[in-house]
Order: C-alpha cells, then sequence, then structure tokens
C-alpha cells in the first residue's frame, strides 16, 4: 500500500556539529498551505518511519481526523556510536545536537511549512536515548518545544536532575511509556542496565511537575515491536482533534 502523504528530503549544513544532516519532512496528503502545522520532529527518524510505521499511521490519523494537521520531520544518525555521541547526557556532541534542533531545524521548518511558530505546536519524539534527548532538548528551550513524546527513555542521575531542577516542566505537555519488562536492557557501551526502576523515578517528578503528563506502563521490552503499537496511542493523545 502505498503512502498518501509526500515525503520530501531538506539538508542542513550544520555549524553546530560540522557535518551534514537530511531533515525528512512528511506531509499529509491534504496539505496546504494555506492551513497550520504541528510539527513532531524525531530522532532515530529512519527508525519511527520503517519501524514505527509513522507515516502509515499519519495517513490514518489524518484521514479520520483522529490528529490535527501535523507535519512529521525525521533527522537519522550516521550509526550507533554517532547516535550515542549525539543522544546520551554524556556523548561528546549531546549539547550541539540541541543547539541543531532548537536553532537550525526550527527555523527551517518555520520558513518552509506554514507552522504555529508556537512551543505549544512543537513535539520532539524519540524512543530510548531518542527519548533522552527529547526530553532534554525540550527542558533547555522550553519555548521552542512544548511537548514531549518519549518512549522507553534512558534516564540517570543527570536526567532526573535536570528534570528536578527545570520549571519549564509546568507549561509542557509530556507523553512518557517504559515496559515492565525493561529491567535488563542492552546498551550500545555494552553493559545491561534497569531502565524501568529511574523511569518511574522520573514519572515521580513529572506527575508532581509537568502541566499535562501522560504515563503508561507497556508490558512489554525494549523494542520497536511495543514502541510501534504504542505509537497507536501516542500520536492521538499528543495531536488529537480532542486536545484542549
Amino acid at each position: 500500500m502505498g503512502r498518501k502523504g509526500t515525503m520530501t528530503d531538506q539538508t542542513i549544513d550544520s555549524e553546530y556539529l560540522n557535518e551534514t544532516l537530511t531533515v525528512k519532512i512528511y506531509k499529509p496528503e491534504t496539505f496546504s498551505p494555506l492551513y497550520k502545522y504541528n510539527i513532531c520532529i524525531m530522532q532515530d527518524g529512519d527508525d519511527y518511519m520503517q519501524l514505527g510505521r509513522v507515516a502509515t499511521l499519519s495517513d490514518r490519523f489524518h484521514g479520520d481526523q483522529t490528529i490535527e494537521n501535523t507535519i512529521f520531520v525525521g533527522i537519522h544518525y550516521n550509526d550507533k556510536y554517532d547516535r550515542r555521541e549525539k543522544y546520551h547526557p554524556e556523548g561528546k556532541k549531546f549539547t550541539s545536537y540541541m543547539k541543531f534542533l532548537a536553532m537550525e531545524v526550527v527555523p527551517l521548518l518555520d520558513v518552509e511549512l506554514p507552522t504555529y511558530h508556537m512551543g505549544g505546536s512543537r513535539a520532539l519524539m524519540g524512543d530510548s536515548l531518542g527519548g533522552t534527548m527529547a526530553l532534554m532538548t525540550a527542558l533547555r528551550y522550553p519555548h521552542t518545544f512544548g511537548k514531549v513524546i518519549m518512549q522507553s527513555p534512558y534516564v540517570d542521575e543527570t536526567v532526573l536532575q535536570e528534570a528536578e531542577d527545570h520549571d519549564a516542566l509546568a507549561t509542557m505537555e509530556i507523553y512518557h511509556t517504559i515496559g515492565t519488562q525493561e529491567t535488563e536492557v542492552s546498551t550500545t557501551d555494552g553493559k545491561v542496565q534497569d531502565f524501568l526502576t529511574p523511569n518511574r523515578e522520573l514519572r515521580d517528578i513529572l506527575e508532581k511537575n509537568c502541566h499535562s503528563y501522560t504515563y503508561y506502563e507497556l508490558d512489554g521490552e525494549h523494542t520497536w515491536k511495543y514502541w510501534q503499537k504504542d505509537l497507536k496511542r501516542a500520536l492521538p493523545t499528543m495531536f488529537g482533534s480532542e486536545n484542549p
């Protein structure tokens, strides 16, 4: 079955990362410059398109008006080591990648697309370390990004501290899931870590401080099988037509 929307590519010669990155933009079938659009920027962009089937979900949810006008934007990594450098709180490119998102990707999208130019209409989405990156960037640039979707994010002391310290949560909408079987997750650096416990600690902080917070524990592991299913709920929750 073919996609109904249109995929276009833009490239950015990033000053912050010192490399050229491709930004993939998926517009709904009914796209028109006369309407305004929410933007969902996905880390692990190719994975969200291929394994998460975001284009198919976008087609379906726009078709039956489950979600409001939303454009999905994917940015991918070069390899798993590059991904860690960019998305991990201790990665060498972590801060540069945040700047790239806030100061290079968003301005490009605001020029190319009919966006609302408001944080509340821009979401960052990611799985695992990509979810960590989404949350940390939104905390750092709360006026640019008002929504976060994080699926099984990697959570350490840095992340917990950052969430605890930021007033930005008071205005943010966050969708957060973790699998109950995510107690032994193999990470890129060859370690095995418990993701569930720190995610529950993060939940306690977010429940207390976040303006609008949705949290689910999935009966599953740290894999796309569960994230893909969960997207069927995540996207309507964050971009749903009923959203206030």
